[in-house]
């Protein structure tokens, strides 16, 4: 159990940590230093022992991590200890490369329903998700006890299709779409927003270059 709140930006490190723990794992590797640990994640070791002090005492000085302990306790803390199934609402280009992206190979996700508007792919399993109306989007997300949506539809659609999400119990929203969505307090929207991103990975290699 955290000792304290913990803040946003160590949230967003953790899965950094879980990724670089099952690599290690993978490689048969019992105990990492704090140093190397650091350098492999390309974060500094007094972050790296701040946000693991968050959760109390996961190291030992002179002795470092053992990545099994870690890597089981980061796993029930990011909830990959079981299926998480989510839904994909808009299966356009982009949506298409999500479906046919297996999430389940490489973590505890995995797209369980899609919708879409268009007639010959309703009623279809593409990339062996079936795909349903949209007009089925709130009962089959209550049906299937989905509560995590990801939304790669047209822009001048979101909100609404957020609202209908909502509706259907979608508490958690991974949003593609470059509209800032509205939302009740208890619904979590993350913005992925690739031309800003892009834009700043540009910038950056154009400003230390």
């Amino acid at each position: 159990m955290a000792k304290a709140k913990v803040p946003r930006a160590t949230t967003k490190r953790l899965p950094i940590y879980y990724r670089y723990l099952n690599i290690l794992h993978d490689q048969n590797v019992s105990r990492v230093s704090s140093s190397k640990f650091a350098k492999a994640v390309q974060i500094d070791p007094a972050t790296i022992r701040r946000d693991f002090s968050y959760f109390g005492a996961l190291g030992k000085r002179g002795y470092g991590y053992d990545v099994n302990q870690l890597l089981r306790f980061f796993k029930k803390i990011l909830h990959q200890d079981h299926l998480v199934n989510v839904a994909l609402i808009g299966v356009g280009n982009f949506g298409h490369a999500l479906l046919n992206f297996n999430f389940h190979q490489d973590s505890n996700v995995r797209i369980a329903a899609a919708f879409d508007i268009k007639p010959d792919i309703i009623n279809t399993v593409q990339s062996d998700v079936p795909v349903y109306s949209m007009k089925d989007l709130v009962s089959q997300l209550r049906e299937q006890q989905i509560d995590v949506v990801i939304l790669t539809v047209p822009a001048k659609a979101a909100q609404n299709v957020c609202n209908l999400a909502i509706k259907g119990g979608a508490k958690g929203i991974l949003n593609f779409t470059p509209v800032r969505l509205a939302s009740p307090a208890n619904v979590r929207i993350q913005n992925v927003d690739l031309t800003n991103e892009l834009q700043t990975l540009i910038y950056f290699v154009k400003r230390y270059d």
